[in-house]
């Protein structure tokens, strides 16, 4: 038997986590270990406590410890805006932005014949209904902008025709960005966008 055979499934386990591979995964697991006290133990009963209370809201989608979520919640919140993300990792990542006010709504994924993705297997039909139900009068579209991406825009769009006031995130040249650095189709998303000084 190993006498390191725990920590080898440690180091494994780590590198299965998105952005860490075998070599960075080692790393952590060494500091960790060497900061046992103030990281690891802690670290520990807190992955514990979020495995026993980590729940998807029943609302939108988001991931949190209640049934419904804290931006659910927020009566502030109910101005008639819904922005629909792909993934709980595109709502955080507006949350970090901190300009949208609304609601969320977390698709769960894209449409995708393929994968035989379809709108029942997302989660198309709560949006709807949450349209209905709670005065939408805005949807925001801000799903990637992949060919699965634009095809699910599309889809909700024509479900949602008429119903509802329906806008995209605009798309083109990041701040900061140089023209020289950016693809074919950021271009010319940007140059398609343009607005007047």
């Amino acid at each position: 038997m190993s006498s390191t055979r725990d920590i080898d499934a440690l180091i494994d386990m780590m590198a299965r986590l998105p952005g860490l591979g075998p070599r960075s995964a080692r790393r952590a697991v060494l500091h960790l270990i060497r900061k046992r006290a103030l990281l690891l133990s802690p670290l520990a009963k807190l992955m514990q406590t979020v495995a026993d209370t980590a729940r998807e809201c029943a609302t939108c989608g988001n991931i949190g410890t209640t049934e419904i979520c804290d931006i659910c919640t927020n009566a502030k919140r109910a101005n008639g805006q819904i922005c629909v993300v792909e993934d709980v990792a595109d709502l955080w990542a507006m949350e970090r932005g901190q300009a949208f006010k609304g609601r969320y709504h977390v698709l769960g994924g894209t449409l995708s014949a393929l994968d035989q993705v379809g709108p029942e297997v997302l989660r198309i039909p709560a949006l709807l209904a949450r349209v209905d139900s709670e005065a939408i009068t805005e949807v925001i579209l801000a799903l990637n902008a992949t060919v699965e991406g634009q095809t699910t825009a599309h889809y909700i769009a024509d479900q949602l025709d008429g119903r509802v006031t329906l806008t995209s995130l605009a798309q083109g040249v990041p701040i900061g960005g140089e023209l020289d650095y950016l693809d074919d189709g950021t271009i010319s998303a940007a140059l398609s966008a343009r607005k007047r000084l």
